[in-house]
């Protein structure tokens, strides 16, 4: 979940620190840099934010150094303070390091640095990985760490750099770390994002890779046995345009207006809209041969992506199913076996505890179907087949356009298997559902412009209330959730989602006059429901903000606002719905002053368990 950038070259501090700013969606408790500079490493870090960081300390000193590393850090181990902040260093202070993941035996290697009479000076588990590498150090650094990390149980991406020699060693082990290659410079990331300006060329480590970065190239050798591995230089398709603002005064409100061209590109690169088929037909058919049952897993909103992907696969296929959020699922596995194929939905594709799942699942036989938005991820490489998301990068915390992006890619998917002879249910369905998908673009640019002003009126009425109920039924059941998991997320107002049948059975005690309701109500299989729903609550003179369809006399005569989207066909909803409730969201944030790109206690990239 934290930040790492390390370069060697002209002007490495300087490379940092650009990549240090966007890398903050990765964390933003604390940051720090460490340079070589005349055979000395100077440490600057503090618990404050990079723009805060930069304006707090003179870094001319340092600047024509050719050798930095830097950390963004989401706090794990130790409370946010200068002192658990990275870099740590070793006893002498002639050895640093960066690390992102979290040491799960460090409670024992902490009390046998302790007896060895190590100084520690944190609370973190970061700084005992320093004490290790320094007790192995004999002048071979790359060596030095190569055992060090035999040590460790957990999860790590390290980047170290000692006084003596101009190089940065690299290792890593679930948890993502990627080799920028650029024009005389080497450099080092948790994300290609951070380096996305200085090169679009990668070398991606794999688990149990350690690498020595020099001026003259890159040394890449298996932990474990010591022996050289070749690791293959891949060109990034990303521009640095994508990673930056373009005159939105926040990534998330840029990320929202972006959905209907990430969905355009997305829909595009699975449905051929000329003869309307599933592009990657063979290869899905191929998984799903034999198969008889789907078990979706993912977290936090990629998780509500596979709650409809449930109701998907109930409508156009004969498959059992099970959906599980991914923390969990490792403690109580639903069957596995080789006649499932597990659905592993993940924006970054280096979620932990899903990745987690798919080695679980990987063990027991099972096929694995990967939906993710980084082709260069280590879900895409565990997965049997992916299916991408061309949402390009995403830098709110708070996912958006990826969200969408997953739900067109499930529609499209199930859409091709409602036709697969064995499995589906009824070929013009899927027909049908690829033909919506492909007009889904315009129907969320249209949802976007209706929201614009009615978000204003609404955010404005409501931003100081302390808790909202959002509700929904079948497909819009997720999107009930996802709402309320997007206005928690950086409005800090509490939220709940719920299926609008559960309401009579607990939450309706909780309605009154100062509690506002979103009710998710448009002309789907289930709006007659919604429709009483929504009755029983102004029964209790509770306000209630609809999300419907356009022109609902009905909806429009029960609620004191409402937020119109476009009609699709059911299983489309969920994607234009969340649009006003995305809006919304961030309309109320920054009204009561959020930081909505980085909200509290929050990253983007949930590397740890």
């Amino acid at each position: 979940m934290c930040g790492i950038v390390g370069c060697i070259g002209n002007g490495a501090v300087e490379v940092v620190v650009e990549g240090l700013k966007r890398l903050e969606y990765r964390g933003y408790d604390s940051v720090g840099i460490a340079a070589l500079s005349k055979n000395r490493l100077k440490v600057v870090k503090d618990a404050i934010k990079v723009e805060q960081f930069l304006k707090r300390y003179d870094l001319s000193e340092i600047s024509d150094t050719r050798l930095a590393i830097g950390h963004t850090r989401w706090a794990t181990h130790g409370i946010v303070s200068e002192e658990n902040a990275h870099p740590h260093s070793d006893c002498k202070g002639r050895i640093v390091l960066v690390h992102n993941g979290i040491i799960e035996n460090h409670h024992e290697l902490r009390e046998r640095l302790l007896k060895r009479g190590h100084r520690l000076r944190s609370d973190t588990d970061t700084e005992l990985i320093v004490h290790l590498v320094e007790e192995n150090y004999k002048g071979d650094l790359l060596e030095a760490v190569r055992v060090a990390v035999g040590s460790l149980v957990g999860s790590f991406a390290l980047a170290v750099i000692c006084a003596d020699k101009e190089e940065m060693v690299l290792a890593k082990r679930m948890s993502p770390l990627v080799i920028g290659i650029g024009d005389g410079m080497i450099f080092a990331a948790s994300d290609v994002v951070a380096l996305l300006e200085r090169t679009k060329r990668f070398l991606f480590l794999e688990d149990g890779d350690c690498a020595r970065l020099i001026p003259k190239g890159i040394q890449v050798v298996d932990s474990e046995s010591g022996r050289e591995v070749e690791r293959r230089v891949e060109t990034v398709v990303w521009n640095v345009e994508d990673a930056e603002k373009e005159g939105y005064p926040h990534f998330m409100l840029k990320e929202i207006y972006e959905q209907p061209r990430a969905l355009q590109q997305t829909i595009g690169a699975h449905i051929d809209g000329a003869n309307l088929s599933f592009r990657q037909a063979n290869e899905v058919e191929q998984l799903f041969e034999g198969v008889r049952k789907v078990s979706f897993v993912a977290c936090g909103t990629a998780y509500h992506a596979c709650v409809v992907g449930s109701y998907l696969l109930r409508d156009f296929t004969r498959l059992d199913y099970s959906c599980d959020v991914a923390s969990e699922f490792r403690y109580a596995p639903p069957p596995l076996d080789e006649k499932t194929v597990l659905i592993a939905v993940s924006q970054s594709g280096e979620t932990a505890d899903t990745l987690a799942a798919v080695r679980l699942a990987k063990e027991r036989s099972a096929r694995v179907l990967a939906v993710c938005n980084v082709r260069t991820s280590t879900l895409v490489r565990l997965a049997d087949l992916t299916l991408f998301t061309l949402a390009g990068p995403e830098i709110g915390v708070a996912s958006t356009k990826a969200y969408t992006s997953q739900l067109a890619v499930l529609c499209a998917l199930f859409s091709h298997l409602a036709t697969f002879a064995g499995i589906g249910l009824d070929k013009r369905d899927g027909e049908l559902l690829r033909k919506g998908l492909l007009g889904l673009p315009m129907r969320v640019r249209q949802a976007l412009e209706a929201a614009e002003e009615v978000t204003d009126r609404i955010s404005k009425e409501f931003f100081r209330s302390q808790t909202f109920l959002y509700l929904g039924r079948k497909y819009n059941f997720a999107t009930a959730y996802e709402g309320a998991l997007k206005l928690k997320e950086i409005s800090y107002i509490h939220a709940e989602g719920y299926g609008a049948g559960e309401m009579k059975h607990g939450p309706i005690a909780l309605v009154q006059p100062d509690y506002p309701t979103v009710a998710i109500v448009v002309r789907d299989s289930v709006y007659e429901k919604m429709l009483s729903n929504v009755e029983e609550i102004k029964a209790r003179k509770g306000p209630v903000i609809a999300v419907s369809s356009v022109n609902d006399e009905k909806v429009k005569r029960l609620t004191n606002f409402i937020m119109e989207v476009p009609e699709v066909s059911e299983p489309l909803y969920p994607a234009v719905c969340v649009v006003p409730l995305q809006l919304l969201s961030y309309k109320i944030a920054t009204l009561r002053g959020c930081d909505v790109d980085k909200p509290r206690n929050l990253a983007k990239s949930v590397t740890v368990e």
